[in-house]
């Protein structure tokens, strides 16, 4: 903005990509948005809707103290930033308790050391923000309806991603933003463009696109079944994450390390593994 350009093409429809309009917006700027595809049908869109900053953010060699600084900095905004949307119809962000349930007492738990060698990633939450939201809260086998597992309640904030996306959408173009179907196959193609400014939002696209293969996939699959009214809670079991999310339920296997499903791109779905992931969260609530 402090060149006087005020003209700005987005590229990408995604989370990053109308997130990046909005704020160019509310600078000043007259902006158009590039896109191929637009919600849902963006890789965003597959996220499992945790507010999760540090979640294999960076190796942790490289979580140098101005980075841990600058990404202190940019969690408290945003954290701050989403409790506005708090209460906004269709819920688009809100808290859910999140429970993490063991077979064993917290005394006797155990983080799998079995990645070897690998580096590790970097945990920052718990250092730089631990004042954002309650400590956990534990419940002893008897004082719940799990049986004889142990629990840590602890609050969580959520996105109900299709409702987050479509304000951020509305938000967008009711400030005259304007989108534009088009896909480009090479960075050349950014030319042919009116505008000279341009901000690269593809996200994961542009791996292809700008063959920047330091972007990495590192989640692995999630399952999907059918929304319930009823559950607005999350839970964590055998590795294995469930959230609520109110387009969906989703869970999810995480492994035994932070590398399980790292690096893998594969959008095929494995039955399998949603079959484990469905039956290991099931499995709670079995009676004898």
């Amino acid at each position: 903005m402090a060149t006087g350009e005020r003209d700005v093409a987005v590229i990408g429809c995604g989370a990053l990509g109308l997130t990046s309009a909005l704020l160019l917006q509310r600078a000043g700027g007259h902006v158009t948005v590039y896109a191929k595809d637009l919600p849902p049908n963006v890789r965003s869109s597959l996220a499992s809707g945790a507010w999760t900053p540090d979640s294999r953010i960076c190796l942790q060699d490289y979580a140098t103290p101005s980075f841990k600084q600058l990404w202190e900095r940019m969690a408290r905004q945003s954290f701050q930033t989403y409790q506005t949307l708090l209460g906004l119809p269709g819920n688009p962000v809100e808290f859910i308790d999140d429970y993490f349930v063991s077979d064993e007492p917290p005394a006797q738990r155990h983080r799998d050391s079995s990645s070897d060698n690998r580096p590790k990633f970097a945990e920052l939450q718990s250092d730089l923000i631990p004042d954002l939201v309650p400590r956990g809260e534990e419940f002893e086998p008897g004082t719940h309806s799990l049986g004889d597992r142990y629990l840590q309640r602890n609050p969580l904030m959520m996105f109900n991603i299709s409702a987050y996306a479509r304000m951020l959408m509305g938000d967008f173009l009711a400030n005259g933003g304007q989108i534009d179907i088009q896909e480009f196959h090479t960075p050349d193609d950014f030319a042919k463009l009116r505008q000279k400014t341009l901000v690269n939002a593809t996200g994961y696209g542009s791996r292809a696109l700008f063959g920047d293969r330091s972007l990495t996939p590192v989640r692995g699959q999630v399952a999907r079944m059918i929304p319930q009214a009823d559950m607005n809670y999350g839970l964590f079991y055998k590795r294995v994450s469930f959230l609520p999310r109110r387009d969906g339920l989703v869970f999810q296997v995480v492994g035994a390390d932070d590398y399980y499903g790292f690096n893998d791109e594969t959008t095929v779905p494995d039955r399998a593994e949603a079959e484990l992931a469905v039956n290991t969260i099931s499995a709670l609530f079995k009676t004898a």
